[in-house]
């Protein structure tokens, strides 16, 4: 086995090559760091080194669990998942859809580039447009109001308006990076479909619902899976900026939680606890949600 083995690299060296750096980035980057996992089982000093603190076991994952934090960051990071989910989500699947409609080339390359260019500007380009926007003080929609005999709505501080606020933003953000993959599962789509749908009297919004969303629907699977996956990653960057402590109650997650006791408090080993499970409840989730999809007869990610 082993001469078979290696003749089969001497014969694909070259592929083997190509593929080199990538599987190096996951094992240097992925793979090794988590052994820093462990420090989710001890108590972590940094006088007595990663080997030699004392193991605590499932310590920090009890105190972790009988917190009334737990709750809280629990309600939060799955409300704000489940708004991204609701309304973010098949938006970029309609949007894709109606760009395929656009017969003009030229004006259709427009509308993408206009679409993608939120996608490359970072979170802190996007907070500073919010509170551009919507501050009490120099926001441009409070002074239109205020000049309108309106009073200000205080939609940066108050707790009701921070989830929709968050949904807002990550649509603008990246509803046109979304479609990309939409957009290239739809071209695979074999056009004689659509000739023949035309020659039976099928109109343009027939031809969307038996044709084009049946073509993608496999795509659309594997990406909710894949969101399904990340359900409790809730954009940490994003969250950070835009927290304050009026909203903190609604706006506080798993990860900017992580941060605060990890980074700023020093508690190492408590915020790898959390952190650890947070990756857990995400890896049960993909694979409920890709065996779920392979009994409603789609094709999973395994």
């Amino acid at each position: 086995m082993s001469t078979v083995l290696w003749q089969r690299v001497r014969r694909y060296k070259y592929i083997y090559l190509l593929v080199m750096p990538s599987f190096l980035y996951f094992v240097i980057f992925k793979y090794v760091p988590m052994w820093g996992l462990l420090l989710a089982f001890k108590d972590y000093n940094p006088f007595q080194g990663f080997w030699k603190s004392p193991w605590v076991g499932l310590e920090h994952f009890q105190v972790f669990f009988s917190k009334n934090d737990f709750w809280i960051l629990f309600r939060n990071t799955i409300m704000i998942s489940l708004l991204n989910l609701v309304f973010f989500f098949p938006l970029p699947i309609a949007l894709s859809i109606l760009l395929n409609e656009v017969r003009k080339e030229g004006f259709k390359r427009v509308i993408q580039s206009i679409v993608y260019l939120p996608h490359f500007m970072s979170w802190v380009v996007v907070a500073s447009f919010t509170v551009l926007f919507f501050s009490v003080d120099i926001g441009m929609i409070n002074k239109a109001l205020v000049t309108l005999g309106f009073e200000p709505v205080a939609i940066l501080t108050n707790p009701r308006y921070f989830w929709a606020m968050l949904t807002a933003q990550s649509i603008w953000k990246e509803v046109g990076w979304g479609t990309i993959i939409f957009l290239a599962a739809i071209a695979g789509i074999d056009q004689q479909l659509y000739e023949a749908a035309i020659v039976d009297g099928a109109g343009r919004w027939k031809q969307i619902w038996h044709i084009t969303l049946p073509s993608i629907s496999g795509t659309i699977v594997i990406l909710l899976i894949l969101r399904l996956g990340n359900m409790l990653d809730v954009g940490f960057e994003q969250i950070l900026l835009m927290l304050n402590s009026l909203v903190l109650p609604v706006g506080d997650v798993f990860d900017t939680y992580t941060y605060k006791q990890g980074i700023l408090s020093g508690q190492f080993s408590y915020s790898t606890a959390v952190g650890l499970f947070k990756s857990l409840i995400g890896l049960m989730l993909v694979f409920g949600a890709d065996r779920l999809a392979k009994r409603l007869g789609h094709d999973g990610l395994y």
